[in-house]
């Protein structure tokens, strides 16, 4: 049979995709493009937006290919079972159980009965996915952990996915190794909360940091995103003394106000933050901060905003990722009184991406007339594009080889 998976969201979605894939090719499946006989579609909830474009992608497909096996899993349905469930669609699941997706769509085949299954994701086990070779990408992503305990007041994902929970030790080291053997030379550390790997298991982020270093032709290491309070004194030594990891962080600031991080419910102030960033970039001056912004979250003013856009400015993040804050149904900011109009939030946004635009000029200045090691990530008969170890996209005007580093010579013109 022939298949064919949508992916929509974060990292975590993309690998949780890659595993569906090799376990359907594994079986003797065959990936399509156009008219596959399944269909399964990996859905996103994080925003407003994200749920819409995941249900107009189900009614698309189903539209489109009326005689594909249809099978819709990830945030979005877990977040929305009721109105998936009046959807017509022939498999539905949360966010568990895609490492059984071969099991689930044969016995599908055979019965021809719609399956239906979701779970109480605050009490779950971590859920044991190996990928061994990621084809999607150059670089290979590794879920090691999975859920979020934090709460933010704004973020419905902790109710989609759970509690923290970590892939063990030894097998994420496995995983890894072999992932390196197929030709990976970076490998993407993913999770919900990647920070909290290991928590209440006796080992944690920079001991697998620490391991992963002694693997053999892995050259890079990158974590996906990680959050300032994980930021302790045993992993910034890390940082310090570990070569392999990449040149760039993801830290999520979300606001540039004490007021707005203390609606937000995040578990730090600009002090601390500022503090960290400071650490971080003693220890390794032209490192690439990047960050996540949620602009217009109840009570935020223009004062407030201001101040968030100044505090960008002197942290000098490399680019922000900016996100008008979107109400989700549940959370306790959807409760807040003085919601902030979508306008407002439209005109913040367009504001912050000008700021972020900036920084980002400004960051990759720094390295133009200087070699760096660029990671081949595709290629084309006359060009090729990748990204170096502090996330510089970079393009080359010659076909060069995927998977592959290249000392380039970064000028005004190759960055992208």
């Amino acid at each position: 049979m022939t298949f064919k998976i949508i992916t929509l969201g974060c990292k975590v979605n993309s690998y949780e995709s890659e595993i569906m894939k090799e376990l359907l090719l594994k079986a003797g499946y065959k990936e399509v493009e156009e008219h596959p006989e399944v269909t399964i579609i990996n859905t996103c909830t994080v925003t407003n937006m994200a749920d819409s474009k995941s249900k107009k992608m189900v009614r698309r497909y189903k539209r489109e290919n009326p005689n594909t096996i249809l099978v819709v899993c990830g945030c979005s349905s877990q977040n929305n079972k009721e109105e998936y469930e009046k959807m017509d669609i022939d498999i539905l699941l949360g966010n568990k159980d895609k490492s059984k997706i071969v099991t689930i769509i044969n016995n599908y085949k055979s019965n021809n009965k719609k399956y239906i299954k979701f779970y109480d994701d605050r009490n779950l086990n971590f859920e044991d996915m190996v990928v061994n070779e990621f084809t999607s990408h150059a670089r290979a992503f590794v879920k090691i952990q999975d859920g979020c305990n934090n709460y933010c007041s704004y973020c419905i994902i902790p109710y989609v996915r759970g509690n923290i929970r970590s892939k063990d030790f030894n097998k994420t080291l496995d995983e890894i190794k072999t992932l390196v053997k197929n030709n990976h030379k970076e490998i993407v550390l993913t999770g919900i909360h990647t920070g909290s790997y290991g928590y209440g298991l006796g080992y944690d982020l920079s001991d697998l940091l620490h391991e992963m270093a002694k693997i053999e032709n892995l050259v890079r290491i990158r974590i996906s995103s990680i959050e300032i309070t994980e930021l302790n004194d045993k992993f910034l030594n890390e940082l310090k003394e570990n070569d392999k990891i990449c040149n760039h962080m993801h830290i999520p600031l979300q606001a540039g106000s004490d007021e707005i991080l203390k609606k937000m419910n995040r578990k730090y102030d600009l002090n601390y933050f500022f503090n960290k960033i400071e650490e971080i970039r003693k220890i390794r001056p032209d490192i690439s901060i990047t960050t996540d912004v949620i602009v217009g979250h109840p009570y935020e003013t223009d004062e407030l905003f201001e101040k968030t856009v100044e505090s960008c400015k002197k942290l000098k993040f490399a680019k922000i990722h900016v996100f008008p804050y979107s109400k989700r149904e549940g959370t306790p900011s959807s409760r807040m009184d003085n919601q902030v109009n979508d306008s407002i939030k439209k005109v913040r946004s367009h504001k912050l991406l000008e700021v972020s635009n900036e920084l980002e000029k400004d960051y990759a200045k720094k390295f133009v007339g200087k070699t760096l090691d660029v990671l081949i990530e595709e290629n084309y008969a006359d060009k090729s594009v990748g990204h170096t170890s502090n996330y510089l996209k970079i393009e080359i005007p010659k076909k060069l080889e995927i998977n592959k580093i290249y000392n380039i010579l970064i000028t005004e013109d190759n960055i992208k």
